[in-house]
Order: C-alpha cells, then sequence, then structure tokens
C-alpha cells in the first residue's frame, strides 16, 4: 500500500523508491535550523533567571531590584504561566496565519521581554519580561514540532523531530557560558538575537506544504516540495497523498470529537504531556542545587548546570541517532525505566538520609534557594563525605539521562506526528497548555512537600509516576518510525492498520 491508499503495484513501487532516492535534503535541513532557533531562544529564556535571581538577591544588588523570597519565587516560576499563555495563543494561530507565521510572531514578546529586563529600573519590568519570553517560549513550544513534521519527509522526520529539544538545551549551555563572563543584563541583551535572526531567515523559508494543500494552492505547495525535497523530486505521490488526507477532513464538530480519529490522538497527546511533567523533570531541574544540598551531595554549585546540560545534550543526542533506528516506543520504555530506576534509588536514599542540618531558618523553603548560595554552600561543606555522597548525583544523572532520552523529546515528536490535520494546531497549543500548568503547579507542590515531608514524598511519587509511563507506552502509545503522517492518522481511524486503504462505506459512515 502506498501512502495515499493504493495499491502500490511494482511499478509504483519502483516509481516511489526511485523518486525518494533523489531526495535533497540541503534546504530541509536549512528551514529546520531557521525554526529550531526558536527553541534555542525557548532553552535560554526558560533557565534566565537561574543565574540573574543570585545577583538580585545579593545585599549589593540595585535597592530598586532587589527581590525577596516571594519575588524571587514569582521571577523564576512565571515563565510557565506565560508558556501556557502561548500555548494556547498558539491554538488560534497556527490555524489562521499558519504554522512558519505562528514561529515568527513569536519573537514580537521574546524581544519586547528581553528589552524590559535588560532596561529594567523596576521589579515588574522584570516580572513582565520573564511572562512575555514566557509567552514566546509557549508559542515555538506549540509551532515549531508541527511546522518540523510538516515539512519533512518520513526517512528523516525522527531524527528532525529531536532537533527543538538539542537547539533548546545548547540555549540553555549558552546562557550557563554566557552567565560565566557577562553581567546580567547583557545576558538580556544577547537574548534578542536568536529570535531575531529566525525572523530574518524564516522570511526565505517555505510553508508547510499541507497548509497550502489545505488553503487550495496546489500549485505552490509542489513548488515547495520541490524546493525541500529537490529539483529532481518527483511530487506526485506525496501530494497525492497529502491531498487524500485533507479531502478526508471537514470543520471539528464537538460530535467529531467523540470519534476514535480524533479523542484517540488527542488524549494521548495530552496524557503524554501531562505525564512527562509529572515525573518530576521541572522541579529537580528547577531545584537541583539545593536537593543536592539536602541528599548530603558535597559538589561546587557552579558545576552543577554544566554537569546537568552536558548529560541532557548527550543523551538528547542519542535520541536523534536512535530515534528511526530503535523506535519510539522502545525509547520511552527505556526512558521510563531508567527514571523508575533512578527515582527509585532516590526514593530509597532520601528515607534513609537525614538532611544536613545549616544555618537557614526553620521556615525556609526550597523557593528562596536562589538568593541563599552562601548558606548552602556552608550546607554543602558540612555534607557528609563518602562513597555513599556519590550515588544522589549519580542517580540524579541517570534520571535526567533517561528523560532527555526518550520522554523529554519523543513527547514532541509524537504530539507532532499523531495529532489529526484538521486540529493539530489547535490541539497541539492544548498539549503545551496543559504540560506549562501542570510544571507550574507541581513545582510549587514541590516546595510543600519538600518542606512537610523531605525528598521522600515527592521521590516516591515520580517512582509511581514512572510506573504508570511504562504502561501508558505499552497500551497506548503506536509506533510511528517510517510511517507518514496520513499512515499515522489513518491507524487511528481504522483501529490496528497502518493503511489508508478504505472502503467507500467506510469512508461515508466516518
Amino acid at each position: 500500500m502506498s501512502a495515499d491508499g493504493t495499491e502500490e503495484t511494482p511499478l509504483l513501487k519502483r516509481r516511489l523508491t526511485a523518486s525518494e532516492s533523489k531526495i535533497h535534503n540541503a534546504k530541509l535541513f536549512l528551514a529546520v535550523f531557521s525554526a529550531v532557533l526558536g527553541n534555542f531562544s525557548f532553552g535560554y529564556s526558560m533557565v534566565f533567571s537561574s543565574p540573574v535571581l543570585p545577583e538580585l538577591t545579593s545585599p549589593g544588588a540595585d535597592p530598586r531590584l532587589r527581590m525577596d523570597t516571594e519575588q524571587a519565587a514569582w521571577f523564576g516560576s512565571i515563565y510557565t504561566l506565560g508558556a501556557a499563555a502561548g500555548g494556547l495563543g498558539a491554538m488560534l494561530l497556527n490555524d489562521m496565519i499558519g504554522r512558519k507565521l505562528s514561529i515568527m510572531m513569536s519573537a514580537v514578546p521574546s524581544t519586547i521581554g528581553y528589552l524590559l529586563m535588560g532596561g529594567a529600573v523596576n521589579i515588574w519590568m522584570l516580572h513582565i519580561g520573564r511572562f512575555l519570553t514566557g509567552i514566546a517560549g509557549g508559542m515555538t513550544a506549540a509551532s515549531i514540532p508541527v511546522y518540523i513534521s510538516e515539512i519533512s519527509h518520513r526517512g528523516v522526520r525522527g531524527a528532525l523531530g529531536s532537533c527543538p529539544q538539542i537547539t533548546a538545551v545548547f540555549g540553555t549551555l549558552s546562557l550557563y557560558a554566557l552567565s560565566l563572563v557577562v553581567p546580567w543584563r547583557w545576558l538580556a541583551v544577547a537574548g534578542e538575537l536568536p529570535p531575531l535572526l529566525m525572523v530574518v531567515l524564516l522570511v526565505f523559508m517555505p510553508s508547510s506544504p499541507r497548509r497550502l494543500l489545505s488553503m487550495g494552492q496546489e500549485e505552490k505547495a509542489k513548488k515547495v516540495l520541490l524546493w525541500l525535497r529537490g529539483s529532481r523530486y518527483d511530487t506526485h505521490i506525496e501530494l497525492r497523498a497529502i491531498q487524500h488526507s485533507i479531502s478526508m477532513q471537514s470543520k471539528v464538530t464537538w460530535s467529531q470529537l467523540g470519534t476514535p480519529v480524533f479523542y484517540k490522538p488527542i488524549l494521548i497527546s495530552v496524557v503524554m504531556r501531562f505525564l512527562q511533567q509529572m515525573t518530576g523533570i521541572t522541579p529537580i531541574l528547577v531545584y537541583l542545587q539545593p536537593i543536592f544540598a539536602r541528599s548530603n551531595v558535597s559538589l561546587e554549585p557552579k558545576y552543577d548546570a554544566a554537569i546537568v546540560g552536558v548529560v541532557r545534550l548527550f543523551s538528547v543526542a542519542v535520541a536523534a541517532c536512535l530515534m528511526d533506528r530503535a523506535g519510539r516506543k522502545a525509547l520511552l520504555y527505556t526512558s521510563s525505566m531508567l527514571m523508575f530506576l533512578s527515582s527509585l534509588t532516590l526514593t530509597m536514599i532520601s528515607h534513609t538520609t537525614p538532611c544536613p542540618p545549616g544555618p537557614s531558618p526553620p521556615n525556609l523553603t526550597l523557593s528562596s534557594d536562589y538568593g541563599l548560595a552562601s548558606d548552602m554552600g556552608h550546607t554543602l561543606a558540612a555534607g557528609h563525605q563518602g562513597p555513599a555522597s556519590v550515588l544522589p548525583l549519580i542517580a540524579t544523572m541517570v534520571f535526567i539521562f533517561g528523560y532527555a532520552m526518550g520522554w523529554g523529546p519523543i513527547t514532541w515528536l509524537l504530539m507532532s506526528e499523531v495529532l489529526p490535520l484538521v486540529a493539530r494546531g489547535v490541539a497541539s497549543g492544548l498539549c503545551v497548555a496543559v504540560s506549562w500548568l501542570t510544571a507550574f503547579m507541581l513545582t510549587h507542590t514541590f516546595t510543600h512537600l519538600v518542606e512537610a515531608y523531605g525528598l521522600y514524598v515527592p521521590y516516591l511519587g515520580f517512582t509511581v509516576v514512572c510506573v504508570v509511563c511504562l504502561l501508558f507506552n505499552a497500551v497506548c502509545i503506536p509506533e510511528t518510525r517510517s510511517r507518514s503522517l496520513e499512515e499515522i492518522e489513518n491507524y487511528f481511524r481504522t483501529g490496528r492498520t497502518f493503511t489508508i486503504r478504505r472502503s467507500p462505506s467506510t469512508i461515508q459512515s466516518t
């Protein structure tokens, strides 16, 4: 069977193979690079508060900008609320103006946000600037994976689908590297460059061929495919497959949302994004330094971010290499098992290891970690030294490695692959909003749980969630490796097959 549902005769198979052998990916890679600059900015802006807050909470900070514990906590967490708002905004923009223009629009709040933070003379300017960069991050998170999946062919879609995650990690590492030599205001100035470069490059990049065909612009879609695949590429088969999928789509009604072709992929995507955050990755990364302090880990704070960044980058690179070889489900199984074993280890360690005493007041919470670098330095020095002190560090690195190898990048890729075309823009925005709202609530809940019960309870909860992730992957997630977007969509329409061949009666009943 071909991607458009026609019987694959030997002649058609030869034509398909010959056409695919003539694909040139150079311009496709350029288009993907132009888009993922938005993810670079996303990774940069997400951790912007990490090197900035110690400066703004120190006694020597500008009195107009000096933050107390509550203000510092909001500066760190308000980004996730902005990202949720940006995801909801992308629900409308993706279908109103298209994926490419939605990505380009994200540069507006990003640039304004960095301008406010770079020239801030009041705390409210810092908070609003942080919120605006969060909106930009939510918009790019909802739009870029969809754009990449729709311009890529199935031979490289898995690897290219990992690019957003990889470039986001590069953005994070770039911020930490710059923060060692650049004052915090200049970090904001530097943050304006990637989104501006993204806009300049995307002006010359094509729109999604699926978007163009849905608007009736067949000739333009053909030119776009020739630009993306090479001048010798036979566009007929791919255009026919895309058109076949679009012709079966119409305006989604509430009654249609109750059919499997819609509710199954949407539920899978939403639950995956929910479980992704419930594994605890966000609070672990945000509160890494005080977690190590409570776990008796002897590690200099300045090395925390670098080690985490290198581990994340290595594991995402491994996932990108294996995505189209091992398959999505195999990597998700591996990821779930690694996170389960490491979180179980951390649960047992935190249950048997008393928190080290420190000079902090008894009512101190984790949300104040940014303003207490010196206190935690004394706490770290007071920690017990020995082989056991390395176990929490190793377990945490394994957890981050496991997450970034599977549940980190693959959830983004699968979201863009399984969502039906007619609802892809809206549903992807919904997924991003659910993800960031979950991250915001979990981060604050983590703070209170650790204050009341220590690290044991949240780690135990993360261990249970990892088991749920394992089961959910086994029962609900389909393998999409080497499948066209039309084949994946037909999987949910027909039940348990990846063909697109359907009888007229089945089409009418749907």
